[in-house]
């Protein structure tokens, strides 16, 4: 059952897992998780061909990297939910010994998990590796990343991207999570990125735009649209509009939420506004 009301009550269950994550540890990031939760849920219960069955090399499935690691929660909660591993794991986010440190790591074999990520900027190398590798192989599989959009102020992105189209790595689908905030404050005023679309333009990427980026089927649409230009010669790259701490309203419309955990209070107003519907773990 994937219709788009069933994504969307998984979605609402996700935001849950975030919130409550984030709150056992006073420590973690719900702003962007929040934000990106539509596409994830779209990626693993939509989109992807991928095996629950987990295994490290993904050859005949596609493959997901997280290269803005920090926002590890949204990760695990899909993860534990599309089945990788059990959901009651969540409730260890960040604990020591767990498997859920705050920035997904390999050492601890964590199923769904095949780099470690948090050093921004290293997510699309990694990635194209992998295109490539999947070429060698003659596997038609898809590699999807997500990046932040403060993240591409990182020098080693754009290496990546310009070797990206003059290799014609078009197996690749990028997303940006264009939410127009970071840490510090703005985009605009840390480091103003200028015209994003027109940058990846000029490296040689095809661009897909979409403001709904927490429009479950806004995501669906566009992540199809982006799948069908794939083996054309391109790499692609989706420009996501999403909202830092969408589904919590005093969430939004700030950065301060990019790394602060709820009080009490605060997790109790947040689950009050996303009610269950699949069970929390």
């Amino acid at each position: 059952m994937t219709d788009i009301p069933h994504l969307e009550n998984i979605t609402t269950q996700v935001r849950r897992d975030i919130v409550r994550m984030v709150h056992a540890n006073s420590s973690g990031h719900p702003g962007g998780s929040l934000g990106c939760s539509e596409l994830l849920v779209a990626l693993y219960f939509k989109i992807m061909n991928h095996n629950k069955d987990f295994c490290m090399d993904g050859i005949g499935e596609d493959i997901f990297y997280l290269s803005n690691g920090h926002i590890s929660p949204v990760w695990y909660s899909v993860l534990a939910r599309s089945g990788y591993f059990p959901v009651s794991e969540l409730s260890t986010f960040r604990k020591i010994n767990s498997r859920l440190q705050g920035h997904p790591a390999t050492h601890e074999r964590l199923e769904g998990i095949r780099i470690a990520s948090g050093s921004l900027g290293q997510g699309l190398s990694v990635a194209i590796g992998t295109c490539l590798a999947k070429k060698l192989n003659n596997d038609n599989s898809i590699v999807y990343t997500l990046h932040g959009d403060g993240e591409l102020q990182e020098g080693q992105n754009w290496e990546a991207i310009m070797y990206a189209s003059a290799n014609k790595v078009d197996n690749i689908i990028a997303t940006i999570d264009y939410n127009k905030k970071q840490i510090d404050g703005s985009l605009d005023n840390v480091l103003n990125m200028g015209d994003l679309k027109a940058k990846f333009e000029s490296f040689g990427w095809m661009v897909f735009e979409e403001e709904r980026g927490n429009d479950m089927e806004s995501v669906l649409n566009v992540l199809n649209a982006a799948k069908a230009e794939t083996k054309k010669g391109k790499p692609i790259v989706i420009l996501l509009y999403t909202e830092m701490g969408n589904g919590v309203d005093f969430m939004m419309g700030t950065h301060k939420w990019h790394g602060s955990a709820p009080n009490d209070e605060q997790l109790e107003i947040a689950l009050n506004q996303n009610e269950e519907t699949l069970g929390d773990y």
